[in-house]
């Protein structure tokens, strides 16, 4: 069996790299919450730009439901711990990786030790965590962590970042300003405002955010996890320019269309406040 060599499996990164800044990166640590549509690939794309160590939390298994998107869904796999099976697949990339994995997923209990030592955290949880997901941007942003948010929407990707001293996510979303059955709705506006997705999506009926349900595709799961790797790239090499909340954009791949967005306020910024009052309308929230 061939040995394993850090240097010759990245090497045709280098070019778009410099050697120093490989290296770099194989002492970064990533955390990811989440292992499914968008983690899954988050974590393998990571691993191949050479990202040399990771924090990483599921609770779930793979299930038949999950094979339209999920790296690691396959008939082999049906019934495993996704955590177990992302951990194989990293290490079948890179087995040097330093992997910190957590069982029970991300929680209010072990977010201090999810969070120690990372360089930068990405998200991945499913769509509806939504207190999860407070928590952990929060405390991204007291330890002065940065947070990459890639949202899968229709065949397209929007984009968030977050940065230490910049906009929180708390005061860009704005999440405790509506009801409980306006949170999947205040999430999704502030992810894109621009709604590139919403003009060829064929069937309305199957985006059910009061059920917490809705559709979803391979290739914005692909297209987040590009984009996302190269926020990451970037933030944590500190080159180009990183576009940070209340700035984002949303790439549609269907429409050809790139969208940079700006709601300054973010959710409270008064046109997306009508925005969401009349999407509020039209759903009968």
């Amino acid at each position: 069996m061939q040995s394993f060599n850090y240097d010759e499996a990245f090497s045709r990164n280098i070019g778009w790299l410099t050697r120093l800044e490989q290296e770099q990166l194989r002492h970064k640590r990533v955390a990811i919450a989440g292992l499914g549509g968008v983690g899954g690939v988050h974590l393998l794309t990571l691993c191949r730009l050479g990202i040399g160590q990771f924090h990483l939390a599921d609770f779930d298994t793979f299930d038949t439901a999950n094979f339209n998107r999920q790296a690691g869904a396959t008939l082999s796999t049906l019934g495993q711990n996704k955590l177990d099976v992302m951990i194989r697949q990293a290490r079948d990339i890179n087995p040097e990786l330093g992997i910190s994995g957590f069982a029970k997923g991300v929680t209010s209990d072990n977010l201090d030790s999810f969070l120690d030592g990372v360089d930068l955290y990405v998200d991945g949880l499913d769509f509806f965590a939504f207190e999860m997901r407070q928590q952990v941007f929060a405390a991204c942003a007291a330890k002065g962590i940065p947070a990459v948010t890639a949202a899968p929407l229709g065949m397209g990707a929007a984009v968030l970042n977050f940065l230490p001293g910049g906009m929180s996510f708390d005061d860009y979303f704005r999440l405790k300003d509506g009801s409980e059955a306006e949170l999947p709705l205040r999430f999704l506006m502030g992810l894109a405002p621009a709604r590139l997705q919403m003009g060829y999506l064929v069937d309305p009926s199957m985006v059910d955010l009061k059920n917490r349900k809705g559709p979803s595709t391979i290739m914005a799961c692909q297209l987040c996890a590009g984009i996302a790797a190269t926020e990451v790239l970037k933030i944590l090499l500190g080159r180009g320019q990183v576009r940070a909340a209340p700035k984002g954009y949303h790439f549609d791949a269907y429409r050809n269309k790139l969208s940079l967005t700006w709601r300054p306020g973010g959710n409270r910024n008064p046109w997306q406040r009508v925005l969401i009052a009349l999407a509020k309308r039209k759903l009968g929230l």
